[in-house]
């Protein structure tokens, strides 16, 4: 008898569950019933029968956890913060002047924790906050500016000028900028993006780093493409004893404080994902620094879930390399062996793949 239930959480139409979103979502959080040992229930409708473990499509607010009857990292894949605009990548950058405007709850502490861990960069709440912001950057050279609640690389801006940011805000509500605000810091061209995190199901626990690549969609838009990792059996301490390169070292660090500094927001959380840039600004300057975190199932969840499974049923194995790629086109196919979350044709983004690869080493490289 199954010890309990695995149920998606996501309040989505009915389309994004027939797409390779929704249904990648479901067959991720039905792989963490079959680890778990649970009956995989589907979508949540609100009745609870015994052990309920959830896997939200969004970073859970407390409030909400609460509702729901989550009581801490063990009873969901993701994570639970105090305030919606811990949510996203706001929090990441601290504000331009000690008078910026800002949401309630907002952490000065946490952004002089982690200011060693990111690029230089502002988030603003108001549209003269903003213009300052910009001000100050362009001394480095062109800004990126990010509307925070946007995802796989969507929404993303890069301004050259002042007048840039009066036509990015001209979209954009005095309401929704004052509750969601905009990201912006020093552009880096040409990025590398690496991700680096840490998951734990049960009794296990596992620490990755890797690269993550975008792709073009059939439209040709710039889109992610997937991640590869190179996971640990362990958490943070396991992970930095890795020997890597100094770049791959330095992203690992400063995900790390990152997530070190997050106490200051009361995050708990079961999955702790940061995509860490390094390139060079328009000074010449290499630059590294978080850019985003993500508290939920994302992109590389589907190489994250297949490793723990490898770990799991075989005790020896200390590292796994596992990769999770979408690709898009008519001539998109999975190679053997690989773990096919998606293939055919998507009512939203036409022809396309998602696929997962996963394979164990018995010793460490250390």
């Amino acid at each position: 008898m199954a010890r309990g239930t695995v149920v998606v959480h996501a309040a989505r139409p009915p389309q994004f569950w027939r797409c390779h979103e929704g249904v990648t979502l479901c067959g991720v959080a039905e792989s963490i019933a079959r680890f778990k040992g649970f009956d995989f229930g589907g979508r949540w409708e609100g009745r609870r029968s015994g052990a309920v473990f959830f896997v939200p499509d969004e970073t859970l607010l407390r409030a909400d956890a609460e509702a729901l009857g989550v009581r801490g990292a063990q009873d969901l894949f993701g994570g639970i913060v105090p305030h919606a605009f811990v949510q996203t990548k706001i929090i990441s950058h601290g504000l331009v002047t000690p008078g910026a405007e800002r949401p309630e709850g907002w952490s000065e502490h946490f952004n002089r924790r982690s200011r060693a861990s990111v690029l230089p960069g502002y988030s603003a709440f108001g549209r003269r906050d903003a213009a300052e912001a910009v001000r100050r950057l362009l001394a480095i050279g062109p800004v990126r500016a990010k509307l925070p609640r946007a995802a796989g690389a969507r929404e993303q801006f890069a301004l050259s000028s002042l007048a840039d940011v009066d036509s990015l805000l001209a979209a954009v509500t005095d309401r929704d900028l004052s509750r969601d605000g905009v990201v912006f810091e020093t552009n880096l061209e040409p990025v590398t993006t690496f991700s680096v995190g840490q998951v734990t199901l049960d009794a296990l626990t596992i620490a990755y780093h890797g690269e993550q690549w975008l792709g073009h969609d059939n439209a040709g838009r710039s889109v992610y493409g997937g991640s590869a990792l190179t996971c640990v059996r362990g958490g943070w301490d396991a992970l930095e004893h890795l020997e890597v390169e100094p770049a791959v070292r330095l992203a690992i660090r400063q995900a790390r404080i990152y997530d070190e500094a997050t106490e200051d927001y009361g995050l708990v959380a079961s999955r702790r994902n940061y995509d860490v840039g390094q390139g060079t600004d328009a000074l010449g300057h290499w630059r590294s620094g978080v850019f985003e975190a993500s508290w939920r199932l994302g992109g590389a969840s589907p190489a994250e879930v297949a490793a723990m499974h490898l770990f799991a049923e075989s005790p020896a194995v200390d590292v796994v390399q596992a990769s999770t790629v979408e690709a898009y086109g008519v001539d998109a196919v999975p190679p053997p062996g690989a773990i096919v979350h998606f293939h055919g044709e998507d009512e939203l983004d036409g022809p396309m793949v998602r696929y997962t690869l996963a394979t164990g080493a018995l010793e460490r490289v250390a």
